[in-house]
């Protein structure tokens, strides 16, 4: 009975909540999320993209509606997008040069 208190308890608090500041909070944890998988070596692209495509896609649903953190959230979502190329770039020159690297090593023809 404990466990379904907590759980009314948390629903009374979301619904007495302001929705922007909520879905605010969830857009930063997508921001955060995109940006560890983008500082990981080697980067985790294709994780970071669906983070980033999510970010956008709230972004989009809600423009004009999320209030005071409507520009902070969007300048963060350029900010990943410029950041995902500059290391999408640098990491096709990482593997480019790995490939010309491993051309290039002496082949053991034992």
């Amino acid at each position: 009975m404990a466990a379904q208190q907590r759980l009314d308890n948390i629903r009374e608090q979301l619904a007495n909540s302001d929705a922007k500041e909520l879905i605010a909070n969830h857009c930063y944890g997508l921001f955060e999320l995109a940006a560890i998988y983008l500082s990981q070596s080697p980067p985790k692209l294709e994780e970071a993209s669906l983070s980033i495509d999510a970010l956008q896609g709230i972004v989009s649903a809600t423009k004009g509606r999320l209030g005071s953190n409507e520009q902070t959230i969007f300048e963060g979502l350029h900010q990943l997008q410029l950041a995902f190329v500059q290391v999408s770039v640098l990491k096709q020159g990482g593997d480019k040069e790995t490939q010309d690297t491993a051309k290039d090593s002496p082949q053991d023809d034992s």
